[in-house]
């Protein structure tokens, strides 16, 4: 191998395969793209490299635990609205440089509040998240023999 690196000016790195929690989170994101794409490609499993531009948008716009908007900072606009021109798409391209500032400023100032009713989501996610996973978990209890 490293003949063949020399050969043609490769540069070699070592890195380990395995690390557990990204291994991990990769497995559950490709589960997760895999099952998307069963829902909208076809029965001949033939477009799926058609449909997974679709399945990858359909993942990152939906609702979690972060809305969208607080990660990018802006709006999720859908693909539909850029073709037929939605109100709010509209709104946005007729408005002055000015009035496209003072909007940004008053969605900025509006950001605490979302960032607030996040927290408040998430806090519940976790709750729902921790009852189901209890609910399979028996309680015991020890003692120590004298």
């Amino acid at each position: 191998m490293n003949k063949v690196c020399k050969k043609f000016h490769f540069k070699q790195y070592n890195s380990f395969i395995y690390y557990a929690a990204a291994n991990g989170l990769a497995e559950t994101f490709n589960k997760t793209l895999c099952n998307l794409l069963q829902k909208t490609v076809d029965k001949s499993k033939r477009d799926w490299h058609l449909r997974i531009g679709e399945a990858l948008w359909a993942y990152r716009t939906t609702f979690r635990t972060p809305p969208y908007a607080l990660v990018y900072g802006v709006e999720t606009v859908l693909p539909f609205e850029c073709q037929i021109l939605s109100l709010r798409i509209a709104i946005h391209e007729g408005l002055s440089e000015e009035d496209n500032v003072r909007l940004r400023l008053e969605e900025l100032e509006a950001l605490d509040e979302k960032r607030l009713e996040t927290q408040q989501r998430i806090e519940c996610y976790q709750v729902r998240l921790s009852k189901a996973f209890n609910k399979h978990v028996r309680p015991r209890s020890f003692q120590l023999e004298s």
